[in-house]
Parts: structure tokens; C-alpha cells; sequence
């Protein structure tokens, strides 16, 4: 028996580049002449931040940080580790986090809390998928790109057991 495989469209290809030149529209316009810190979430949220940093006008840097809380399930566990460290020193400066989807909210509550530590200006988040039918804990979503149901989902850098990112568009993953 195979992996399972990805079934209804949630997200066509031409809504996620819709929406991420809007939202890059929006961050353009809050940090205009702010120079963000754009932390990405690897590894879902590679896709993302490729299509939404060329989406930003404006001056800015890029790093990414890995946190890990699925492992090859399908659920969060619930706990949520650092697998990877940012390279950049983000001390008074403007950070946004950017991650390709919200569930329980624990892994992006953690790595707000690590990195607001660090004694940045500001730290927001801009989050391409959110499943709010899921949350555990409240997290602020400044920037989003879509509210999906609570189903398991793939591509566009969201994987299962580390297959479908390199979809074009954000599908339900069949019956597992």
C-alpha cells in the first residue's frame, strides 16, 4: 500500500499568486523603509517566502529558523523543538515570521516568544494557511493568506512524510 495521495484542491495556483502579491502589497506598505527580517519556517514555508520576498519592493533580509512538532505523523505532538537557528542577529530590528500553516498555534506561539527574547523592534507573522478549527493556543495571524478546514493538507511546501511539496497548489491529502 502506498502514501496516500493528494485529492481536492483547496488552493488553486492562481489564487496562491493572487494573494500572496496582495499580501505582499500589504508588508510593503506597513515596512516601507523598515528593512524586516523576514524569518522564514523551513521547511513548509520555502515556497512561500521564494514567491512573497519577490513580491516585497522594498529593502529587507531573509534567514530561516526550523522548528519541528510533527515528526512523520499527521498531528502536531504537541511539542515543539528548535532544529535549526537563525544566522542573522535580529536585535532591533523588525521581524516577520513567515509560515505556511497554523494549526494548534504551539509552534508558532513558541517561535514568536523565542525571537520576541531576542530583543527585536517588533515581530509579527504572516502565515499563508491557517486552520483555525485546530487552535490550542491564541497567536496573533498579522498577514493571511487563507483559512482552510481542518484537514490534512499538502503542496506548495507542505509535505506528507516528506512527499507533495513541490505541488503548485495546496490540496487535501486523501484518506490516510
Amino acid at each position: 500500500m502506498g502514501a496516500p495521495r493528494p485529492g481536492r484542491v483547496l488552493v488553486a495556483e492562481g489564487e496562491l499568486t493572487a494573494r500572496v502579491a496582495e499580501l505582499g502589497r500589504a508588508i510593503a506598505r506597513d515596512y516601507a523603509r523598515e528593512n524586516p527580517v523576514l524569518v522564514g519556517v523551513l521547511q513548509g514555508a520555502v515556497p512561500f517566502v521564494a514567491d512573497l520576498m519577490r513580491a516585497l519592493p522594498i529593502d529587507l533580509t531573509v534567514d530561516f529558523i526550523r522548528a519541528s512538532s510533527y515528526g512523520a505523523g499527521t498531528s502536531s505532538s504537541g511539542t515543539v523543538r528548535l532544529v535549526a537557528d537563525l544566522a542573522v542577529d535580529i536585535a532591533d530590528r523588525h521581524v516577520l515570521i513567515v509560515d505556511d500553516i497554523v494549526d494548534t498555534g504551539l509552534t508558532l506561539g513558541a517561535l514568536k516568544r523565542m525571537l520576541e527574547a531576542r530583543r527585536p523592534r517588533s515581530v509579527r507573522t504572516c502565515v499563508l494557511l491557517d486552520k483555525a478549527g485546530r487552535r490550542e493556543t491564541d497567536v496573533t495571524i498579522d498577514y493571511l493568506g487563507f483559512t482552510i478546514p481542518n484537514v490534512f493538507v499538502v503542496g506548495y511546501g507542505l509535505d506528507y512524510d516528506g512527499l507533495y511539496r513541490n505541488l503548485p497548489y495546496v490540496a487535501a491529502l486523501d484518506a490516510i
